[in-house]
This record gives structure tokens, C-alpha cells and sequence, in this order.
């Protein structure tokens, strides 16, 4: 999880933490242990999240990008 690369995003679109906490149907402090690697975004989250942000794939937030 690339926390940073996701505010990033977040802050490119306008999109708060509370917006994202509000799509996900989570509280603040289960986004804030998801974001800091204490527990982990489900793949329905992940998907949300990259809608929302009209992202065009996860890949560099949520996974690394594998380099062969």
C-alpha cells in the first residue's frame, strides 16, 4: 500500500478521506488502519476506491509494479 501515491490521487480529484470513508462504508479510523498497513483494503474496497478516483488500474497504490 502506497500511502502516498493515494493522497496523491485523493488530492489530484478533490476527494477527502471522508468521501472515500463514505464510498467505502468505513469510519475514519478503519480507513486510517487500512492506509497505514494495520489491516488491509478487501478487493471490493480497492475497486470502490479506484472508480471513485477514476483511476485506471491499482497498480502503484495498492500493489507493486513487477519489473522483469
Amino acid at each position: 500500500m502506497n500511502k502516498a501515491k493515494l493522497e496523491y490521487e485523493m488530492n489530484l480529484r478533490g476527494v477527502s478521506r471522508s468521501d472515500l470513508c463514505k464510498v467505502l462504508g468505513i469510519s475514519r479510523s478503519a480507513f486510517y488502519r487500512k492506509c497505514n498497513g494495520i489491516s488491509e483494503f478487501t478487493q471490493g474496497e480497492i475497486q470502490k476506491i479506484v472508480d471513485c478516483l477514476n483511476l485506471k488500474t491499482p497498480v502503484g497504490i495498492f500493489f507493486d509494479a513487477k519489473v522483469s
